[in-house]
């Protein structure tokens, strides 16, 4: 019966009565209208039909002022229903009605417009099981305060799982029951440490999203089976390049090492070799190793603490292309013209043995300055000829539509205590360059052979930008006083392109470059081929990075099944059809949990940091303006919030068309792109939050 009345009350778009159901269904018995009650109450249940407090009944998605999703919270208690295909609705912190963060929730549109508004009127459902917290004692029971501020809740924790525990002890708890609507009694399954104990903080951001630092006992059994040294049988049927230039270019700290590079020229034909570590060797399906590499997704960078996807011994080991050993690759062998024309190309097993582990500032100092580092002098030349082919490749990618965001990233330096002690930009230079576009050109081969074969793969994909985002973002050009001249009646990469270009002597360049990138969709991993719009690629995959990434694992499984073993079966093809759609799903999931815990980690060594400098004065630039006050952002990429109560001499209204606050009396306005000085007036680690004023008045427009 559920279908028929899904079908019955498709197109009506006023709340009915149940009797009123009844009588559209051209019901006529009372055991029909029992059945009616029971099949309309469990829609409800399933959000698909929503009951009004009248007691009328309405389908949920005709509903116009009712949406369903998971919500965000804020750290300031406010949040936001994410929603894939319209702007995200703010919700007031008063309105939260105890949704906490991550819940799936119904909400009432209160207020649409420029900032859509909404108020929770049902928790759908509570995905909340394990939570990283401080253990702390409050009328002699054993309590736990969570690390997440976003989890407004209550937490007891058993006694018989914390003998052990003391106070400020940072454990990772298991939810056993709910007590209440936002009560939980809860198990400690790990002590990480002391809070004060050095990378502790780190290590319960990284547990908070489901990134452990160790191996179960089954998966590190698998591992002391592996041998440290390649076994000599395993050549056979591997194209031998040993005798090759074979290098590889990484960071100096670098010990998890995927990718080595080759160049030969000859009769005008770069002949470019990207040889990548063949972990799916050692790492195979339907196997503890594999198993927790699939769970795992992704290694996690936080701050200088690496939590691999792959035990040490792999990945630091016997994968990695660490100089003067010999390590099994697969290799994608190009051959391109004087004008970056790929034309031909090879993908097969290999081995090599790496001449040198090159770093980027040795490269640097040779493609950039001309210097040449002792050690480095046999391949300089060699270098100075993939600059060549770089450039190249560069220009073609640029001349398609590729969009080089340069977005800057922060690095964290810390002591020996593993506190924060200074905070830099990360610099890329010409080597960092080559590197990404020896990659892309890799990755979008491998992509584009498969995809021609129309056969199962993983692509890493990037879907064009929403409309109304970069309407939004052009109203905000505008308002800062921009005439844009570029054609955006159809959005491509190439007028993205375009419209950055038309930006770059702006002074406020950096913000609207991030602010555009912030209102484009993110890359994701998926098994239909969509293209990438960032890098303007038609077919791009992720092929360089096994040892970290495990849809590249997944990529080099695909190519020895296609390309190896020939396995074309309708079996073969009809489970990678199904398994490839729950892996790339899985592997970005994983990607966002990794990108998140690593922001979490900048964000709260920004805050130890800047704890050092209270009452030091900074000059920045204002990076986004809210209702509550401005962001400002530091020369080294330090944010802290201007909170609207500290502007002296007027009362600050928020104009969100203008992304501006102006002043009631005086019209002094501090808006995105503002150059400002600051004092800083606060710092917490523990809250991750930095807070400034505006000294001066001179650096605000007037």
């Amino acid at each position: 019966m559920k279908d028929k009345i899904i079908e019955t009350l498709k197109d009506i778009y006023e709340a009915k009565t149940l009797i009123e159901v009844n009588d559209l269904l051209n019901l006529t018995t009372v055991d029909e209208l029992k059945e009616l009650t029971k099949n309309i109450e469990e829609l409800v249940n399933e959000n698909i039909i929503y009951k009004t407090k009248k007691d009328k009944y309405i389908l949920l998605k005709n509903c116009s002022n009712l949406k369903i999703g998971k919500i965000a919270i804020n750290k300031k208690g406010f949040g936001f229903l994410l929603l894939d295909k319209e702007d995200d609705i703010y919700i007031a912190e008063e309105n939260l009605n105890s949704a906490i963060h991550n819940d799936l929730v119904l909400v009432e549109i209160l207020k649409n417009g420029l900032k859509p508004e909404g108020r929770v009127i049902k928790i759908v459902k509570r995905d909340l099981e394990n939570v990283v917290g401080e253990v702390y004692i409050e009328n002699n029971k054993m309590m736990l305060k969570p690390d997440d501020k976003k989890l407004n809740i209550t937490i007891f924790l058993t006694e018989e799982t914390t003998k052990n525990c003391v106070e400020g002890h940072k454990i990772l708890a298991h939810l056993t029951k709910k007590l209440n609507n936002n009560s939980y009694l809860a198990d400690c399954l790990k002590i990480l440490g002391h809070k004060d104990d050095a990378g502790i903080d780190i290590l319960s951001i990284a547990y908070k999203y489901g990134i452990y630092d160790e191996f179960n006992e089954e998966v590190l059994k698998e591992v002391d089976a592996i041998p440290n040294e390649v076994d000599p049988k395993e050549l056979m049927g591997r194209e031998d390049l040993t005798e090759k230039m074979i290098f590889t270019i990484d960071g100096a700290d670098t010990k998890d090492i995927d990718d080595a590079i080759s160049l030969e020229y000859k009769d005008n034909t770069y002949t470019l070799g990207v040889h990548i570590a063949d972990v799916s060797n050692y790492v195979k399906e339907n196997t503890a190793l594999g198993d927790e590499a699939y769970n795992r997704g992704t290694s996690a960078y936080l701050a200088d603490t690496v939590i691999p996807m792959l035990p040490h011994k792999l990945s630091n080991g016997i994968c990695s292309l660490n100089e003067g050993k010999i390590r099994l690759t697969m290799s994608c062998v190009m051959d391109f013209d004087k004008n970056g024309k790929l034309l031909n190309y090879s993908i097969f097993p290999s081995y090599i043995k790496s001449r040198k582990k090159m770093t980027y500032d040795a490269v640097n100092s040779i493609l950039e300055k001309n210097i040449i580092p002792e050690g480095y002098e046999p391949f300089s030349d060699t270098l100075k000829k993939m600059q060549e082919l770089s450039q190249i490749l560069r220009k073609g990618k640029i001349n398609r539509g590729y969009i080089n965001f340069d977005i800057d990233e922060a690095k964290v330096i810390q002591d020996e205590n593993g506190h924060a002690i200074d905070i830099k930009k990360r610099t890329r230079g010409v080597g960092e360059n080559l590197i990404e576009d020896f990659m892309i050109a890799a990755n979008e081969t491998v992509a584009t052979h498969i995809y021609n074969m129309d056969l199962p793969f993983i692509y890493r994909v990037h879907a064009l930008p929403n409309s109304e985002k970069i309407e939004d973002f052009l109203n905000l050009v505008k308002a800062l006083g921009y005439t844009i001249h570029t054609n955006l009646k159809e959005i491509t990469p190439k007028t993205m392109q375009n419209l950055l270009k038309e930006l770059e002597d702006k002074p406020e360049y950096f913000i609207l470059s991030t602010l555009l990138l912030r209102s484009m969709k993110k890359a994701e991993y998926s098994k239909n081929n969509i293209g990438h719009f960032g890098i303007a690629s038609k077919s791009y995959t992720h092929f360089t990075s096994p040892i970290r990434r495990f849809p590249d694992l997944i990529v080099h499984r695909l190519l020895k099944t296609y390309l190896i073993d020939k396995d074309f079966s309708m079996s073969t093809i009809n489970y990678l059809e199904s398994y490839l759609i729950t892996a790339a799903e899985h592997s970005s999931e994983r990607e966002v949990a990794s990108i998140n815990a690593e922001r979490d980690v900048t964000d709260m060594k920004m805050a130890e940091y800047m704890e050092s400098h209270i009452g030091e004065i900074y000059y920045g630039i204002i990076s986004s303006v809210t209702s509550f006050g401005l962001f400002v952002e530091l020369e080294n990429l330090i944010e802290g919030l201007v909170h609207i109560s500290s502007l002296k001499g007027d009362y600050y209204t928020y104009v969100p068309e203008l992304l501006s606050l102006i002043g009631k009396s005086t019209k002094k306005t501090y808006r995105v792109g503002d150059p400002v000085s600051i004092k800083v007036i606060n710092s917490s680690k523990e809250n991750a939050l930095i807070d400034f004023e505006i000294v001066g008045d001179k650096y605000a427009r007037n």
